[in-house]
């Protein structure tokens, strides 16, 4: 049976950008839960679910935070499943202090970072982990980087036909 993937955001404002992480696993076929935890606000619920987590199925979990975002650092500190943190987008720093505060995580206690508001990089990531025990996902993974090739090539020779009308 494929692990799931858990997908945690320290506020519901943070879905809008945490969509496309759901979507991107739905499309790989990845059964995932969604909660929102809060490191500060509900410490005791995110540590439980972090130590639960790897007998309930999941075998990666997601975790988005803004600010201080401490929550991927408090969830990998009670699991050792992989985390995978996404530093989201603030008024005041422009999410920079998030991205400091989730990729600075003492030796240890290792938390996979991907870009500010990267909520689809990080899904990607979690389907790479998880493929790592199951052969449909790295199919699914090889065919959709044979794509994105694909594409590539096809912009590419649309840009030369572009010049050469120059």
């Amino acid at each position: 049976m494929s692990k799931k993937a858990a997908v945690i955001m320290g506020s519901d404002s943070d879905f809008p950008v945490v969509k496309s992480a759901l979507t991107e696993l739905k499309k790989y076929g990845v059964e995932y839960e969604c909660r929102v935890m809060s490191a500060h606000r509900t410490p005791e619920e995110a540590c439980a679910f972090a130590a639960s987590a790897r007998d309930n199925g999941f075998g990666v979990i997601i975790c988005a935070a803004g600010m201080a975002a401490h929550l991927a650092g408090v969830v990998a500190g009670h699991t050792t499943l992989p985390v995978i943190g996404i530093p989201m987008k603030s008024k005041a720093l422009e999410g920079i202090d998030a991205l400091l505060a989730t990729v600075m995580m003492p030796p240890g206690v290792p938390v996979a970072t991907v870009g500010i508001d990267g909520a689809k990089n990080a899904a990607v990531l979690a389907v790479q982990m998880l493929s790592l025990s199951d052969e449909g996902l790295a199919e699914k993974l090889a065919a959709e980087k044979k794509a994105m090739a694909e594409s590539v090539k096809a912009k590419d020779a649309a840009l030369q036909e572009q010049i050469a009308a120059l």
